[in-house]
């Protein structure tokens, strides 16, 4: 294997400031960066962060039995964390570490804190590379069923984004929710994917009545299945295209968790959910913390992350469809232009302190709001 780059190994002071060398630095960090993230994946889905933090420093051999893997594959898993100085290891006794502060953000008792579930849409979006690459050259977009394990990498993303979030921090955003969903009221989740938000408020809130739309067969199998594993009897999925809601004024509290974006015609969406809302109703939509115009993301810490997953696949499953190809990273400005001519009056936006991903979009319907 050729060194990608040879300009690395000069470290004089001309080579600290010349815009080239440091360049050239960056993208050697990028394809460690990229390689790494495919590391955390696996380290990830075998269980192997979370078996190591409940070892003493130990061997490959007595890391992989723990783990229930091939001793080899472990080793060579174990090289590339090293490497990365994620894992520690003494030489001498051949003995490898998850340091406490690491396993912090790794394991999945650390949620919702567990950066490894996220590395998972590295390996994920890889595997339609070839796909995206055709819609460069010819337009168009790849389809939901193209992407293989995108529900369940979803479900783990919106347990930790969303569902551990929900009930301390994201409703109490509307107001008076909470008193209204104890007494019983109607809940609509558009876009709900596996369901695992729809779930937590209906065991939270069961005088009140659930129901979730997705446009994914597999998705709403597996919110059916989540459901009765909690044995819910107030919660309804349904797999819909959500694109002309025709509900009529239905709903109390209707609820979009990083789903608008990616819908076909995401406008019209708006204007359904705005349509659909009783007298005295809110609209929760939570979505993608951005700007409207690139230059302003250059200072997001994920900003190209999601970007890549933007293109890769919410813009794309959208064009699949023939639709608008809106976009993960449509940022606050166009958001809040579009849920205007949605209808909607003065549109509350949120941050909350753990979480740079995400704005929470609190609204009502002007017409319904001001009669």
């Amino acid at each position: 294997m050729c060194d990608p780059s040879p300009i690395l190994h000069t470290h004089t002071d001309e080579h600290r400031t010349d815009p080239g060398a440091q360049f050239a630095e960056r993208m050697i960090d990028a394809l460690n960066s990229g390689a790494v993230s495919l590391m955390l994946s696996l380290g990830h889905r075998t269980g192997l962060f979370d078996t190591m933090a409940e070892l003493p420093p130990s061997s490959s051999d007595a890391i992989a039995s723990a783990a229930g893997l091939d001793e080899r594959y472990v080793r060579e898993w174990l090289g590339a964390m090293v490497a990365a100085d994620i894992v520690a290891v003494d030489p001498a006794q051949g003995r490898y570490r998850l340091p406490a502060h690491h396993a912090a953000f790794l394991t999945r008792a650390a949620t919702p804190d567990n950066i490894a579930v996220f590395a998972q849409y590295i390996p994920l979006l890889g595997q339609v590379e070839d796909d995206i690459l055709d819609c460069f050259r010819n337009g168009g977009g790849v389809p939901y069923e193209r992407y293989a394990r995108f529900h369940q990498v979803m479900e783990e993303d919106s347990a930790q984004t969303v569902v551990a979030a929900l009930h301390e921090h994201i409703l109490p955003l509307v107001p008076g929710i909470r008193a209204r969903l104890e007494s019983g009221i109607d809940v609509l989740d558009v876009g709900c994917g596996s369901g695992r938000a729809l779930v937590s408020m209906a065991q939270a809130f069961p005088n009140s009545r659930f129901t979730g739309y997705d446009l994914s067969p597999i998705a709403i199998d597996r919110a059916w299945a989540n459901a009765s594993a909690a044995g819910l009897q107030n919660i309804l999925f349904e797999a819909k295209d959500v694109t002309r809601l025709g509900v009529g004024e239905t709903y109390d509290l209707i609820t979009a968790f990083d789903a608008i974006h990616d819908q076909k015609r995401p406008a019209s969406v708006l204007g359904g959910i705005a349509s659909a809302l009783r007298q005295e109703g809110w609209f929760l939509m939570q979505d993608i913390a951005g700007s409207s115009h690139h230059h302003q993301d250059r200072e997001h810490p994920i900003g190209a992350f999601l970007y890549t997953i933007s293109c890769m696949h919410c813009m794309s499953v959208s064009l699949a469809q023939g639709g608008d190809g809106l976009g993960a990273m449509w940022g606050r400005e166009r958001a809040l232009a579009m849920l205007d001519a949605a209808g909607f009056g003065s549109v509350q936006v949120h941050s909350l302190d753990h979480d740079f991903q995400n704005f929470f979009y609190v609204a009502r319907s002007a017409e319904k709001r001001l009669s």
